[in-house]
């Protein structure tokens, strides 16, 4: 088998496996030259307590990553299920058409949806490039959490409710 055969195969085996991994899906949104910017996402991580911080991973197509790139701040709203309508809209339209529904907010020059389940308003503190994608690292600044909503989650191409799940697992 060739390197590009086997390079193909291990992306296709990676792209199923990751299908079959539930994630939160989030709204990255940043303000940029008086506009608003956005897009669905759902490689977001929490890396520290001290300081309390975020990696998000961008890829370097993504609209969003260039507004990104020259952004101080930007916010990662956590969609809830009551915001399925939102991540809709965040996949068909573009540009500023992205927030055409919903109740969207600036605060600290970025857009934050306020029927969230939960947004952390960021401040950028690194960037790194690694493959197709840019990780920033953004420290925190402002965050809220609603304690009724249940988070929208993705997993093999659907948005799916985990809010009926278990408590904990049967022994």
């Amino acid at each position: 088998m060739s390197a590009a055969a086997d390079n193909t195969a291990i992306l296709d085996a990676f792209r199923a496996a990751m299908r079959h991994v539930a994630a939160t899906v989030y709204a990255v949104t940043t303000g940029h030259v008086g506009e608003r910017h956005g897009i669905l996402a759902t490689a977001v991580s929490s890396l520290s307590f001290e300081p309390p911080s975020l990696l998000v991973c961008i890829n370097r197509a993504a609209s969003l990553h260039e507004p990104l790139a020259c952004a101080d701040t930007f916010c990662v709203n956590v969609l809830g299920l009551g915001n399925r309508e939102i991540a809709e809209v965040f996949e068909k339209a573009r540009g500023e058409d992205r927030f055409g529904i919903g109740d969207w907010r600036e605060e600290h020059g970025v857009p934050v949806l306020a029927s969230a389940q939960s947004y952390f308003i960021c401040r950028t503190a690194h960037r790194h490039e690694f493959g197709t994608h840019t990780i920033f690292i953004g420290e925190l600044i402002d965050a809220r959490h609603r304690e009724n909503a249940a988070p929208l989650t993705y997993y093999d191409r659907h948005y799916i409710d985990i809010s009926a799940a278990p408590e904990r697992a049967p022994r």
